[in-house]
């Protein structure tokens, strides 16, 4: 029974952006309708309720309760908690050396095209944030400065790393790879950021520039990662 007794939150959220709305709002866009018991706007606070004091693996148990709330909704929610939590797990997690950004950054190693991949990291070496800077249309994606140091400057990162999967399986850098290192590197260099290490990844390995001594930099080395350094 679809009684939304706001029928313009989609509108509003389009034109205020995804951040405007409470958490009930939230909640009436992911499960779209009310039910022969209550309208959306009830539902949804009745959602939010059992998502405040639920375990995860006990959630959509708790959900099913819910008068008008059936498989389908009780999916959807559990789904945008999954999601949200999948692309946010990464927050302050510290990185004390390469192999403990790869789990953060295994769901780009399945990609079918080539993504290009920069992390920003605070003083601590705390990641800020995972952000996709372009994506290739085959197996090459092009990349400017530009748009990667914007981004660390505007997170305000003291450090970053750059990192872009292979579609193709291999891990091997290639000649491109090895002269956008390059080309980065003097941009840190400028801007006084850190460049910590450039990852290549595919679904089954990954190689890296700082491991393998290819950063090409006088503090190039494993000790960048340790807290002393910072």
């Amino acid at each position: 029974m679809n009684i939304p007794t706001k029928p313009d939150l989609r509108e509003r959220v389009l034109s205020r952006g995804i951040k405007y709305p409470t958490d009930e709002e939230l909640v009436m866009l992911i499960i779209g309708s009310g039910s022969k018991e209550d309208n959306v706007e009830t539902l949804s606070e009745k959602i939010t309720q059992i998502v405040d004091c639920s375990q995860p693996e006990k959630l959509i148990e708790k959900l099913l309760r819910i008068k008008g709330v059936g498989h389908s909704k009780a999916l959807a929610v559990a789904a945008a908690l999954e999601f949200g939590r999948r692309r946010t797990s990464h927050l302050e997690a510290k990185v004390r050396c390469p192999n403990d950004i790869i789990p953060y950054l295994q769901v780009y190693a399945i990609k079918p095209q080539e993504h290009f991949i920069t992390v920003c990291l605070n003083g601590a070496h705390e990641i800020l944030n995972i952000n996709v800077i372009s994506v290739g249309s085959g197996n090459r994606t092009l990349v400017q400065p530009r748009e990667i140091f914007t981004e660390a400057i505007k997170r305000q990162a003291s450090a970053i790393i750059i990192c872009h999967n292979h579609p193709s399986g291999s891990c091997k850098p290639s000649p491109d790879d090895i002269e956008t290192t390059r080309r980065l590197i003097n941009g840190a260099s400028i801007l006084g950021i850190a460049l910590l290490d450039h990852i290549i990844i595919t679904k089954t390995s990954h190689f890296s520039f700082l491991e393998n001594k290819l950063l090409f930099t006088d503090s190039a080395n494993l000790d960048f990662f340790d807290d002393k350094i910072i």
